[in-house]
């Protein structure tokens, strides 16, 4: 298995808040939902790993959908 991933970013994985509707975070993934760290800014991977962080507790479990 390879440790490089190719993302055409057709996909994005989104991570909704449970209290604040219309506020979350959105990430650009392959179908399976898994997301690139390596190609992420800094500040999108610090928010891509606080939301997984805090699934279940401010954000809903993560959904993929078509761009």
């Amino acid at each position: 298995m390879t440790t490089a991933a190719h993302f055409d970013e057709a996909f994005q994985l989104r991570y909704c808040s449970l209290f604040d509707s219309g506020r979350g975070f959105s990430f650009p993934c392959d179908a399976a939902g898994h997301v690139d760290l390596d190609s992420l800014s800094e500040k999108a991977r610090n928010n891509y790993l606080y939301a997984r962080a805090l699934v279940g507790r401010d954000f809903s479990t993560p959904t993929v959908y078509p761009q």
